[in-house]
């Protein structure tokens, strides 16, 4: 695999060819990922409940990410590295750009920030600066008391358009990626239509640019109830690199998500 760039899933989006994204944690798993042809690799924060066994993303700190970026940034391959901005960076533009800074430095290629049309002027300054950044939309993990818990969101007319309307905004306001989790398949393809940028998706159908699973999920090791969205990749496979290797190429074959994987 050659080395991915911004620019390569922007091609991947004008040819309209899938790609695959993973989350990692170690060198170990980022190289097993990376040779196994992933495209993206994700320093999630996600970490906090596949790692450190808290029940949200919120008890994750901006060390905890950048110790994890480190690790995987040493054995990522040719995959690009997205990584998480941990809860209440986006408290301020100040401490956006320093937590971003931190991310950049320990090893990030494109930075991920949770948050809506808000978010505009944070990720303005964000590029201003040179820093990639994929904004979140749809389920936002570290707004989940907020939102009730892990609902799928964009059901209705009214919450579609806004989504819609914010990723349009966040993207004017210089956002390269678009990453929709846990909305209808239907406005997952109007998104990903709609948008000029490239569009990753978890729980979000068949129709965006990428999709992303979380490593422990692919693997079958999820632990509590199983999202819909997820599919045991190991289940059937030799070893890791084969559960991975058929996760890449289900997705870059279209074969995944499938519609029991949709809202």
């Amino acid at each position: 695999m050659k080395t991915v760039t911004l620019s390569t899933l922007q091609a991947f989006k004008r040819a309209g060819e899938p790609f695959s994204c993973l989350t990692a944690y170690d060198a170990s798993f980022a190289r097993a990922a990376s040779a196994a042809g992933i495209e993206v690799l994700l320093v999630g924060d996600s970490l906090g409940m596949v790692l450190q066994g808290h029940a949200s993303t919120l008890p994750v700190t901006l060390d905890d990410i950048c110790y994890h970026t480190r690790c995987v940034a040493r054995g990522k391959g040719a995959s690009l590295l997205m990584v998480d901005l941990p809860f209440m960076s986006n408290a301020s533009t100040e401490r956006l750009l320093t937590d971003a800074g931190a991310l950049m430095r320990a090893g990030a290629e494109l930075v991920k920030v949770e948050g809506e049309a808000w978010m505009a002027g944070g990720i303005r300054e964000l590029t201003r600066r040179g820093v990639p950044v994929c904004a979140h939309l749809g389920l936002t993990p570290q707004t989940v008391y907020q939102l009730g818990g892990y609902k799928v969101q964009g059901r209705n007319a009214e919450q579609a358009s806004r989504i819609l309307e914010d990723a349009r905004t966040l993207v004017e306001a210089g956002a390269s990626v678009i990453l929709l989790e846990c909305v209808p398949a239907s406005l997952g393809r109007a998104v990903s239509e709609a948008l000029e940028v490239p569009v990753i998706g978890i729980g979000a159908g068949p129709d965006v640019d990428g999709q992303i699973l979380v490593m422990h999920d692919v693997l079958g090791v999820t632990h509590g109830r199983t999202p819909r969205f997820v599919k045991d990749f190991l289940a059937g496979a030799d070893d890791i690199h084969s559960a991975f290797r058929h996760y890449h190429e289900a997705v870059k074959g279209r074969q995944f998500p499938a519609e029991e994987h949709c809202f």
